[in-house]
């Protein structure tokens, strides 16, 4: 594996992790840099759920990082992940975002692959016979099993599949951590996964704002007027924040409060986004059903650094796919999913649910809005910086929501990556 060199100086302030320069956010040469070390080299990436392709031949076109990558199941029920791109002439050559195929082909010069993304044929290969002479033809030496399609590494576990470029990348486990992977396996806990549906946006912003907002308790209790004054996730629930030895993986997990209406007004009442007056048209929305996988939290968000986000707020469960385009946008994709054994009242109570989030829900809404104005601050005015030191400067696992700890979790091993 080549290392790229990138000749990039931050400034930062002392040696302070809390005070993250804007230009983080806004040089597309750093953002280069990034994607090489976190996306490319050394870490697994989400690609998608099992569930998304049942049977053989089935696919999902995604991405890793800014590279288009297909998810595939071969005749023999295996998974596989493989770059899209021809290599005959580099062309990305599956538009389609989901299907079901026997092979691959490229439309171009009409190479073809098996699923598990083997070169299997080549037209005029051996030349064409024309007056008696064979004219063209690949070179003898040729061989198809040197020319497939670049294949990924691929771990799954609990339903959910990773992939990474880098084939010497330690165990899917290992980079988890025993704290995230708890987690982890409380959610993806060996039953079978439905899909529901999917929502897609791209967001005028950088891609790391995304992960820092999953792993920011301060804002939604003053952000979001559904979940302050519906109750669901106010600073004072009680909650935990938990980290990876390394501090890029993240999960904020928070028990919605059991004292009522008028113990919530009695909290929130100095907060300006809580709206007592707030009726709900569709009262199903509160329709909140304790399930036994939980184990006591009502919402767990879970951030795997760095492209994914694991969704339990309440009976709503999600995976949230982070895909950078440039250092000032991303596409962020949400598959809303639910259990085979879900009754068909559950399923409807997760959809409905689903309605909190995704591009235009009651609450995910807010969050793309305020990404976007922040990043058209740090072009404004590159040379500043953020502050995160809510809860001071330390990076620890807390057992309170009045904190940045993780967002200075992830700055620390982002340094730790980026200055190697």
């Amino acid at each position: 594996m080549t290392t790229q060199v990138f000749p990039i100086e931050l400034k930062w302030e002392s040696d302070k992790s809390s005070r993250i320069p804007f230009m983080a956010y806004t040089d597309e040469a750093l953002h280069k840099k990034e994607l090489q070390r976190f996306f490319y080299e050394k870490h697994w990436c989400y690609v998608g759920l099992e569930a998304e392709i049942p049977n053989p031949g089935d696919f999902k076109r995604t991405a890793i990082g800014e590279r288009s990558v297909i998810l595939s199941r071969d005749a023999e029920g295996e998974i596989h992940v493989f770059e899209n791109v021809c290599a005959h002439r580099g062309m990305q050559f599956c538009r389609e975002r989901h299907g079901n195929k026997k092979e691959f082909v490229c439309p171009y010069h009409q190479w073809n692959y098996t699923l598990k993304g083997d070169l299997q044929g080549v037209p005029f290969r051996r030349g064409v016979k024309q007056d008696g002479k064979v004219n063209g033809g690949m070179p003898a030496d040729f061989k198809t099993e040197e020319h497939g399609l670049n294949k990924l590494k691929v771990a799954s576990r609990g339903g959910v599949v990773f992939a990474s470029f880098d084939h010497e990348v330690e165990p899917l486990e290992d980079f988890l951590g025993p704290d995230i992977l708890h987690y982890f396996d409380r959610l993806f806990d060996g039953r079978k996964l439905t899909i529901l549906g999917y929502s897609r946006q791209r967001i005028p912003g950088n891609w790391k704002l995304m992960q820092e907002n999953i792993k920011d308790p301060y804002h939604p209790g003053l952000l979001h007027t559904w979940f302050v004054t519906f109750g669901l996730w106010r600073a004072d629930n009680k909650s935990e924040l938990k980290m990876d030895a390394r501090g890029r993986h993240a999960a904020m997990i928070s028990t919605r409060g059991t004292g009522g209406k008028a113990a919530q007004v009695a909290q929130v009442t100095q907060v300006s986004s809580f709206k007592e007056s707030m009726q709900l048209k569709d009262p199903r929305f509160l329709d909140i059903v304790q399930e036994d996988w939980w184990k006591g939290p009502t919402a767990v968000l879970m951030t795997l650094f760095p492209s994914l986000i694991l969704q339990q707020q309440v009976n709503s469960v999600s995976t949230r796919h982070i895909q950078p385009v440039g250092h000032d946008a991303f596409d962020f994709v949400w598959t809303h999913f639910g259990f085979e054994d879900d009754t068909e009242e559950m399923t409807q109570r997760r959809l409905r649910q689903a309605n909190l989030f995704g591009p235009a829900g009651f609450v995910s809404a807010d969050d793309g809005e305020v990404i976007e104005f922040s990043q058209q601050g740090f072009e404004q005015k590159p040379y500043h910086r953020t502050l995160a030191e809510l809860g001071g400067r330390e990076v620890e696992n807390t057992d309170h929501m009045v904190t940045e700890t993780l967002i200075r979790g992830m700055y620390r091993y982002w340094r730790e990556v980026m200055e190697a």
